[in-house]
């Protein structure tokens, strides 16, 4: 690694602060929709998914813990493939995580923008919504160059403002169930419970941006399995409140594209929609704020270990922020934003994911190898564990189409152009050295 003449990162996320980033970073805008396409495959019985699901997601979250303890810099996935498998691993899986990261977060900008033109219909128009995008970016790009803290700090203002919604649905909708709303699993078919549990791993995904800037976390070693795991227990337990409210309130949520707004307004009234309608605009925003800090410090991590240009590694000398990511960032989000909602980023967020997964639940058995005893994090039967949960990846990306392997194809050919990049870099380096 090079040795770099500029300030240090400055741990100041803390073990709440980081639970609250990773909750940040995986409750978005799906859950607003998400239980009418769940009820639509599975019916009564859906609520079981987001249990089966949520299985599937903590082994993969098991593994992330272990690998995690075993560092205190930032990069997270790209970090743990590196250390495990190389500079070509690292950065192949960098770019399918920094490419999902970019395109969520312009979709996401996006989707605050059609959500908050049902408050304020000009927001659509050409003007109005380039000027909200700009604001929208242009304060959290703002409010992240100057201080990690003051970013964590607006991820955890977010956090509980999106929750309160969420909670008031769930607790306070369960006393206007219906009988028989939860219900044993259904004999619906096989692919059906497939293609339901494969939305859930996705809807649960997210939680592995929150490990990206752990360079600057008080006590990373210890703190991440901590807030993995209670985050996993608080969405598992708030998405099943919800799909069940859902279920047990409407008549036909398969058929409602707001299906918590719709709900909430059978036992709340109006003011019920309209407080799940801002909900909406919270956690979609609240979701874009966790990517603002989340991300750059994946870019930064990349250019620290000389695998992207060095300036992206530039530290600031008074906000100690890495000013530079931050503010590349913002700019081609705030293009990518600009030029379209990006409905492919579903495809690629999906298939991206599980690649990611896959590759960390390797790392835990040659990490093992490579650095015994350096986890602060070891988990039970970890080999088989880390087996499972790449079965369990391998089998969700059975259910992939094509489209989405030509995408992970095209990001591979990007990433492999920069693995020669940066290789030619360093062998050119060696040779001014000599």
């Amino acid at each position: 690694m090079a040795d770099h003449k500029h300030p240090e990162l400055v741990r100041a996320i803390g073990r709440w602060t980081l639970t609250g980033l990773v909750l940040n970073s995986i409750i978005g805008s799906g859950i607003f929709g998400l239980p009418s396409v769940v009820a639509g495959s599975l019916g009564k019985a859906s609520p079981w998914a987001y249990l089966v699901a949520a299985g599937g997601v903590g082994i993969i979250m098991a593994c992330f813990a272990e690998v995690g303890s075993r560092f205190r810099e930032a990069g997270g996935v790209y970090l743990y493939a590196r250390e495990a498998f190389g500079r070509f691993a690292g950065i192949q899986m960098a770019w399918v995580s920094w490419l999902v990261r970019l395109t969520a977060a312009a979709a996401n900008a996006n989707l605050f923008v059609i959500y908050l033109a049902q408050f304020w219909s000009p927001a659509t128009e050409r003007i109005p919504r380039l000027a909200i995008l700009t604001l929208l970016i242009g304060v959290l790009a703002f409010v992240n160059y100057r201080g990690v803290r003051a970013g964590a700090q607006l991820s955890n203002v977010f956090i509980i403002s999106k929750l309160v919604p969420l909670m008031i649905f769930g607790l306070v909708g369960l006393f206007f169930l219906r009988p028989g709303t939860f219900v044993a699993p259904s004999l619906a078919p096989h692919g059906a419970w497939m293609d339901a549990v494969l939305v859930l791993v996705f809807a649960y995904g997210g939680f592995e941006a929150a490990l990206f800037p752990m360079g600057e976390a008080k006590d990373p070693q210890r703190d991440v399995p901590f807030a993995l795991f209670v985050a996993l227990g608080v969405t598992t337990f708030l998405y099943t409140a919800i799909q069940m409210v859902v279920l047990g309130v409407l008549n036909s949520p398969e058929k409602i594209d707001r299906p918590l707004a719709a709900a909430a307004a059978q036992f709340m009234g109006p003011a019920g929609a309209a407080l799940m309608t801002v909900g909406a605009l919270v956690s979609v925003y609240g979701y874009l704020s966790s990517m603002m800090l989340n991300t750059p410090r994946l870019t930064y991590a990349l250019a620290e270990r000389e695998d992207f240009p060095s300036v992206l590694g530039a530290v600031h000398p008074r906000f100690r922020t890495p000013h530079v990511s931050i503010v590349a960032f913002g700019v081609m989000v705030w293009i990518l934003a600009v030029a379209g909602t990006f409905r492919w980023n579903v495809t690629l967020s999906a298939v991206a994911r599980l690649f990611t997964y896959a590759a960390t639940c390797a790392a835990v058995v040659a990490l093992r190898k490579k650095q015994p005893g350096r986890e602060t994090f070891r988990l039970p039967a970890g080999r088989v564990v880390a087996l499972v949960g790449i079965a369990f990846s391998l089998v969700l990306v059975a259910r992939m189409d094509w489209s989405a392997l030509v995408i992970i194809s095209v990001t591979a050919g990007i990433a492999l152009a920069n693995w020669l990049w940066a290789r030619n870099q360093k062998a050119t380096e060696a040779q001014s050295d000599s």
